[in-house]
């Protein structure tokens, strides 16, 4: 008696379900660029940024409008992101809320050191800002909220380096490389491991003008149960404040609350980090 055949049942995904799989990404690629522009976009621009066509554009941003995701200025002809998007960003904030545990050594921060004072972690290879406590003086350093900077010379980013095993390291030279932003910024990976180095030795990241002329950044990483780099804290300003005999001194503060905040949060400092 010949044996019976196998027979292997394959679902497929159905045109209706591919189309709302598409629909849904380019809603998504929309808003994310939405998020990079400060004072909105017409519809050809960022129709023309994101590669559709504007009445494909138009159709999924008119849905976002419906659900408060996006917003429309009908004097300036302008779309921007809405309130609902700050809403479900926000609540990533609040699963740690590491933010709100910061916020106060932050303000101490600026108030120690008399300069702006910023909160970031790592993503997809780069820096994002979380918060930023700004300080009084006439000339200041802004950054955005959402704003993105890279690791590899920035004083945050080189922070977050800092605390990272090599395994980590190397992806993060393989995935980015070390593109020069300054006559100063760092482009050798030999030379950037050494200035993780003298970091991790003296407790926090100097970034030298090497990701904007005329500016200096010293960070220090904050540290998660697992004594892991969870965020990075900074306070950046002018070379003419940040001299360098004063650096030390700004260094130790900034280590000093990234400590506190880890500690508050229920981190763990490395063997490395509690043997200074």
């Amino acid at each position: 008696m010949p044996k019976p055949k196998k027979i292997t049942v394959v679902a497929k995904a159905s045109p209706r379900s591919n189309d709302q799989v598409q629909s849904l990404v380019r809603a998504l690629t929309l808003l994310n660029s939405l998020s990079e522009t400060d004072e909105g976009i017409t519809l050809t621009e960022l129709a023309q940024q994101v590669g559709l066509t504007t009445s494909t554009a138009h159709r999924l941003l008119t849905t976002l409008q419906q659900e408060r995701y996006v917003q429309f200025n009908g004097e300036r002809r302008v779309w921007s992101v809405g309130v609902q998007a700050f809403v479900t960003g926000n609540a990533f904030l609040k699963t740690r809320n590491l933010v709100a545990s910061a916020r106060a050594q932050m303000r101490l921060l600026m108030e120690d050191s008399e300069e702006t004072v910023n909160l970031a972690v790592e993503d997809q290879f780069e820096a994002i800002y979380l918060a930023q406590v700004e300080c009084r003086q006439m000339m200041r350093v802004f950054a955005r909220p959402g704003g993105r900077v890279p690791l590899h010379c920035s004083g945050v980013g080189k922070a977050l380096l800092m605390a990272m095993p090599e395994s980590a390291l190397a992806r993060v030279l393989h995935q980015r490389g070390l593109p020069r932003l300054t006559a100063k910024t760092i482009s050798s990976p030999s030379m950037l491991r050494k200035d993780l180095e003298r970091a991790r030795e003296r407790g926090y990241a100097l970034d030298d003008e090497e990701h904007a002329v005329g500016l200096r950044c010293i960070a220090a990483p904050i540290f998660n149960e697992n004594a892991e780099a969870l965020a990075a804290i900074s306070l950046s300003g002018p070379m003419a404040r940040i001299a360098d005999d004063r650096i030390p001194l700004l260094g130790d503060l900034v280590r000093q609350k990234a400590d506190a905040i880890s500690l508050q949060i229920g981190g763990i400092l490395p063997s490395w980090r509690r043997s200074r």
